[in-house]
């Protein structure tokens, strides 16, 4: 066994899994927290390295592409503080860093792990059901249906519409960008009717936006990974948003693209004529869904 235990948490690798557990202390982020013990199996690394510094060091554990839905969801944009892969390391323990870390190669060596990427998923994810409250209302998963409740604070028109329901089947993909205190973040469920008719977030019935304590929504990360490990996999999805311009064959026909629009260009038609949107709040509403079309 080979293991480090620090402030911010320890690792521990038996020859087939590395135990990554977060720590206690307050430095520690509340997303590390929450997301709780990972275990990585040998087939997931790609490599490790253990990077020296004057006063502190960091072991920082690589992933083969594909393997953990966490990585997927977040695209890399996760701070690093909150990083489950990286582990600070005081100077005075780097002899055991750097134990650590060979002996993950050795294993890597032995087992001749491919750095290719994955073709299914290799790490499950946060359990379900998962539920966090951000700044723009609560969102809930609990493995077969994402249900979004606004808070008081949410634009009129979300609030008008109600409680969202998107069942698993209806998802393409999800979209996650972390609130930085100087930008606001979302996150975004994109269904194959949604997926040309992208409202700004703050209006998108479809997005939660991402504006308040970023240390509370960085946890809406945590319904994103958790969603994303159950979509299909990236290797076999058509039409991936991240990487580019998604396939053909993976979008809606034309006239249910259209019809999905129509449906929205009535509703907020509807919410106008009731007095919950006013004129500028529809006309800017209305142009957004038209250049869908």
């Amino acid at each position: 066994m080979a293991e480090i235990i620090q402030r911010d948490g320890s690792w521990a690798f038996d020859g087939s899994t590395l135990r990554i557990t977060p720590g206690l202390h307050r430095s520690v982020p509340l997303f590390r927290q929450t997301y709780g013990e990972i275990a990585v199996p040998l087939e997931a690394m790609s490599g490790i390295v253990y990077e020296p510094e004057r006063k502190r060091g960091r072991l920082r554990l690589r992933l083969r592409e594909g393997a953990d839905p966490l990585l997927q969801a977040t695209g890399g944009r996760l701070p690093e503080a909150a990083d489950p892969y990286r582990l600070t390391v005081d100077i005075d323990r780097a002899g055991v860093a750097e134990y650590v870390a060979e002996e993950i190669r050795r294993g890597l060596l032995l087992d001749q792990i491919p750095k290719e990427p994955t073709k299914t998923y290799l790490l499950p994810g946060p359990p379900v059901p998962v539920s966090v409250r951000s700044s723009d209302g609560m969102v809930s998963f609990d493995g077969a249906q994402v249900r979004i409740d606004w808070s008081d604070t949410s634009d009129r028109v979300k609030r008008a519409t109600g409680p969202r329901i998107i069942a698993v089947g209806d998802l393409m993909q999800v979209e996650w960008l972390p609130n930085s205190g100087y930008e606001d973040g979302f996150l975004r469920f994109v269904t194959r009717e949604t997926a040309f008719s992208k409202l700004p977030p703050e209006k998108d019935p479809y997005a939660l936006d991402l504006w308040g304590s970023t240390r509370r929504d960085l946890l809406t990360a945590l319904v994103a990974t958790a969603v994303t490990a159950r979509l299909p996999h990236p290797s076999i999805r058509q039409g991936d948003y991240l990487d580019g311009p998604p396939h053909p064959a993976a979008l809606p026909p034309a006239t249910d693209h259209h019809d999905a629009l129509l449906r929205r260009l009535r509703e907020l038609g509807e919410l106008h004529r009731d007095g919950v949107l006013t004129d500028e709040e529809f006309a800017a509403t209305k142009a957004a869904v038209l250049r869908g079309f």
